[in-house]
């Protein structure tokens, strides 16, 4: 990245070599170039009024939306098993499907997190044909989705997925996406409770 001194210091050594009579029509155009430029690098996201999240495990992407604007896009990483769907607990694996953001961790180890609400209904069928999780447990998960609410963590089908910052290295998560800190501090502020999340294989 280049940096407002860099650009400083060329724009003022651009200076002296342009004649009286232009110097303000190029102190104009410099200064719209030199604007254009910072805003671009440091983006920012807006208020938005319909927000949803994509995420691309095969790109290791992130997209932001803003109903079917797309707004930004970041680079995640994922499990330490980063292909599949998830299915157990400590699998490494980064579940794949239609989700919601069920709260916001201001106090997170990596340091903020939106938490993603798996395990789904499917996967809490699919629990219960295998015998990984019992009757109650299913009912557990089966109306905390209907209410929109955190699903049952603590099975065998695995929980505790989150969006959160850490960096983005390597896939070195149990499961969560991972972006760098000052990324996730974006999405934090602009994404609220209930956001859509989809993940895409």
């Amino acid at each position: 990245m280049l940096y407002p001194a860099f650009y400083i210091s060329l724009f003022t050594y651009q200076l002296s070599l342009i004649p009286a009579q232009k110097m303000t029509v190029k102190l104009i155009v410099a200064a719209l170039v030199f604007t254009t430029t910072l805003n671009t690098q440091t983006k920012i996201l807006p208020k938005l009024e319909n927000p949803s999240l994509v995420i691309y495990k095969n790109k290791r992407m992130l997209k932001v939306f803003d109903g079917k604007k797309l707004v930004k896009t970041y680079t995640v990483v994922l499990g330490f098993t980063p292909n599949g769907d998830k299915e157990t607990e400590g699998d490494g694996k980064t579940p794949e499907g239609d989700f919601y953001v069920f709260t916001k961790n201001p106090e997170s180890r990596f340091h903020l997190s939106l938490g993603i609400s798996y395990p789904r209904i499917e996967d809490a069928k699919r629990g219960l044909k295998q015998k990984l999780i019992s009757q109650e447990e299913y009912d557990e998960i089966a109306i905390a989705i209907a209410e929109k609410r955190m699903p049952l963590q603590k099975t065998k089908l695995g929980g505790e997925i989150y969006i959160h910052g850490g960096g983005t290295e390597s896939d070195w998560t149990d499961g969560c996406v991972a972006l760098k800190d000052e990324e996730i501090a974006e999405l934090f502020d602009a994404v609220p409770v209930g956001t859509r999340v989809t993940v895409r294989p």
